[in-house]
């Protein structure tokens, strides 16, 4: 099962590395990853791999939202299927 991952806000030191050590610690692997700053607005969507993840969805949810919170940006997790339906023209 793959899952996107979004993270926008306030560019900072440290949020790449932050998000990645939280999904190692899960073991999440990703797949794809995109990164742009826009004016000192950070953007990265994320393709993770969540087949060996050794956390529910919802925990790796719920982690990933705390994380956002600390970081003072948007994080957010979706199945890959529902991500493309809502995105679909």
């Amino acid at each position: 099962m793959k899952g996107i991952i979004t993270v926008v806000g306030k560019d900072q030191v440290g949020i790449i590395a932050k998000v990645c050590t939280l999904l190692s610690d899960a073991n999440v692997n990703i797949l794809d990853i995109s990164q742009t700053i826009l004016q000192g607005y950070f953007n990265m969507m994320m393709i993770v791999n969540l087949e060996a993840n050794t956390m529910s969805f919802d925990e790796l949810v719920d982690s990933l939202n705390e994380l956002g919170k600390a970081l003072e940006v948007d994080i957010r997790l979706q199945h890959e299927q529902i991500f493309d339906s809502m995105h679909r023209i």
